[in-house]
């Protein structure tokens, strides 16, 4: 009994390795782009890691109004980085938190009407869902292996032999080991990695001696929110997207935890979402929605319980509060996390197709949806200047391979399952009355 904080600690730190990456990517791009300072910056991804850890906690905690109350983590969404950088770029920051707050509203809105469409995502397309939001990280896993885009040793020997020697290290704790360390593989096979990667001179600790030992957090820190009819429209697509996304999640997680989901659980799901939209408004910090990295992990460690994901929405809060200390986290290694990455990512896969299991493979049209759905997500992330020339507006919905192939799997499934049971139906009904 007295190990039980250590581990639940440790399977909270893993969490939030986990995500950590993807979490400060989205602030470095989009900061970056829009010309931020280094203090802009700085206070830029601490403010959207201490915003990571709280919206989780909405979503995790159930409760009668929001939470679903899966082992979920939320982050900033990927489908909202290219949005926010043109709307900023034309309208401004204002602008961007405007749409932001108005788009969080619409989800609030919609919530108990998009929780009643449980219809729309039978098995072919969730599990779809599922097995293109795995495939579509993938390429994310292998470029950190290399070392990250634009790394001037990209491909290097020493970056292949860190990231598979890391893989390696982890399969290896997976198979030989029981209980508590082979729950935590993944974080001790970082934690080796990055080791393995200090002998060898490719430890950097700049970043945590820049980074500052505390700041605060303010409501509207870069700029209070004005309202611009484009961009509202723009990203409350963009939420509607995560909301598609998010489905996906909900119900790889509700298979790995063995919890049936109702309408009523979508719907608080879905509210949690609204809420954490717009509290990264309120904030000045980026919509959120869940992130799949997590669920890849929550399968291999084989730890479902909400008191990780609490402990791991904690540590988040106070790293956001805390720069140097969540500066730490940095000094892993990008090839180092890109081997974690392939197991983790590829478990999502792993998991969508055990989803598609419970699909009736002898009905062709479900075939097709499957073979469409999957080879249109993938298409679009091997491919992604595919739709380069139509609107903003549109490439929303057609740049990203997770979105493109989710509404492809929703479109077809509808064509097929939804549509066509009711015209047999009223086939059937004329064929009684003529009789």
């Amino acid at each position: 009994m007295k190990q039980q904080p250590l581990k639940i600690a440790s399977l909270g730190i893993q969490h939030v390795l986990a995500m950590y990456a993807g979490a400060v990517i989205v602030p470095l791009i989009v900061g970056g782009a829009l010309k931020f300072s280094g203090e802009q910056l700085t206070y830029l991804v601490s403010i959207d890691i201490l915003m990571c850890g709280l919206v989780t906690l909405l979503q995790v905690w159930q409760n009668r109004f929001f939470g679903i109350g899966l082992p979920i983590v939320l982050g900033c969404t990927f489908t909202a980085v290219g949005p926010i950088i043109a709307i900023g770029g034309q309208y401004g920051l204002s602008a961007v938190y405007g749409s932001i707050l108005i788009s969080g509203l619409m989800v609030l809105l919609i919530s108990q009407f998009f929780g009643k469409l449980i219809k729309f995502f039978p098995p072919v397309v969730t599990g779809s869902v599922v097995t293109v939001i795995g495939i579509t990280l993938i390429p994310v896993a292998m470029n950190n292996i290399a070392g990250g885009q634009g790394s001037p040793d990209f491909g290097s020997i020493s970056n292949i032999s860190l990231a598979f020697g890391t893989l390696l290290f982890i399969i290896l704790l997976y198979r030989f080991t029981k209980g508590f360390i082979r729950s935590i593989s993944v974080l001790l096979g970082l934690v080796a990695g990055t080791l393995a990667a200090s002998l060898m001179g490719k430890v950097n600790f700049t970043a945590v001696a820049d980074a500052s030992w505390f700041h605060m957090v303010r409501p509207f820190y870069f700029s209070t929110p004005s309202f611009e009819l484009t961009p509202i429209i723009t990203m409350t697509l963009v939420a509607i997207v995560s909301l598609v996304e998010s489905t996906g999640v909900y119900f790889a997680l509700s298979d790995i935890t063995g919890k049936k989901l109702t309408e009523k659980d979508l719907s608080k799901g879905y509210r949690a979402e609204g809420l954490a939209i717009i509290l990264g408004a309120v904030f000045n910090s980026f919509p959120y929605t869940t992130f799949s990295q997590n669920v890849g992990l929550v399968q291999l460690s084989g730890v479902k319980t909400k008191n990780v994901i609490y402990t791991m929405g904690g540590i988040l809060i106070a790293l956001g509060f805390v720069p140097k200390i969540g500066a730490l986290t940095t000094v892993i290694p990008t090839p180092v996390l890109g081997g974690a990455m392939v197991a983790m990512f590829g478990m999502v896969i792993a998991y969508g197709i055990k989803m598609l299991s419970n699909v009736e493979f002898a009905s062709q049209e479900n075939l097709l949806i499957i073979a469409c759905s999957v080879g249109m997500g993938l298409g679009v992330t091997a491919v992604p200047d595919l739709f380069a020339h139509l609107p903003e507006s549109v490439k929303i919905l057609t740049n990203n391979g997770i979105v493109a192939g989710s509404f492809t799997a929703i479109f077809l499934n509808i064509i097929f399952n939804v549509i066509k049971p009711a015209k047999k139906s009223a086939a059937k009904t004329e064929s009684q009355a003529a009789a």
